[in-house]
């Protein structure tokens, strides 16, 4: 009865073993794109819905400061203290300054309403924050080393929705009426750029508002 490997059996097993990792090691290694891409997307579908059910007409009767401007949004920022981040906020913009600009501003984490949806904000959500939520740092914790926008009518890299949930061409805080920002008429592409090189395009549709990979 045979009761051991022969020399030629673990030769195979070994180079076996090599290619299964050699195959399988770079595709680990890209989930944390596929990962943060998911992410981002359910955060952006959240923001929509937060426009939706938050809608900020009314609320104000003070004919200097207009309501429109005050609508939820997602905005990611390069950098935090001097470091490359990669961080994003969701947010409704009370000042009507296109920025935010204090934790009141900022939404909670729906499954933690002690923690903030930001990655970090310069000057009151610090790297050091216990609120902060870290996953929204993308170079942080998913190694995202850039995130470009085309075509979203906006250098500042944040995506805005309405009342209806449609996604905004441009910032609301500059507009001087509520028509005056027109619809984005064409896909919003969001791109993750991960360190080893491979991208992640994020589609968002017009009037619908739908967000997906492509």
């Amino acid at each position: 009865m045979k009761k051991a490997f022969t020399m030629m059996e673990l030769v195979f097993v070994i180079v076996v073993i090599g290619i299964l990792a050699a195959v399988i090691i770079p595709r680990v290694g890209s989930n944390k794109l596929n990962e943060a891409a998911l992410q981002v997307i359910a955060h952006i579908r959240y923001t929509q819905h937060l426009a939706m059910v938050d809608d900020k007409f009314g609320q104000n009767t003070n004919a200097t400061v207009d309501w429109y401007k005050k609508r939820w949004q997602i905005q990611f920022n390069e950098t935090l203290e001097g470091k490359n981040v990669w961080a994003y906020t969701i947010y409704r913009d009370e000042t009507t300054s296109g920025n935010a600009n204090s934790k009141k501003e900022i939404a909670k984490n729906p499954q933690n309403p002690n923690q903030y949806m930001s990655g970090g904000a310069a000057g009151f959500i610090n790297l050091d924050d216990i609120k902060r939520n870290k996953k929204m740092a993308l170079r942080e914790t998913y190694d995202v080393t850039d995130v470009s926008f085309s075509n979203c009518g906006s250098t500042a890299r944040r995506i805005t929705f309405d009342h209806l949930g449609r996604p905004l061409f441009g910032n609301p805080s500059t507009a001087n009426s509520i028509y005056e920002r027109v619809i984005v008429n064409k896909n919003c592409t969001i791109r993750l750029t991960h360190s080893n090189g491979k991208t992640a395009d994020i589609a968002i549709e017009p009037e619908t508002g739908y967000t997906h990979i492509l």
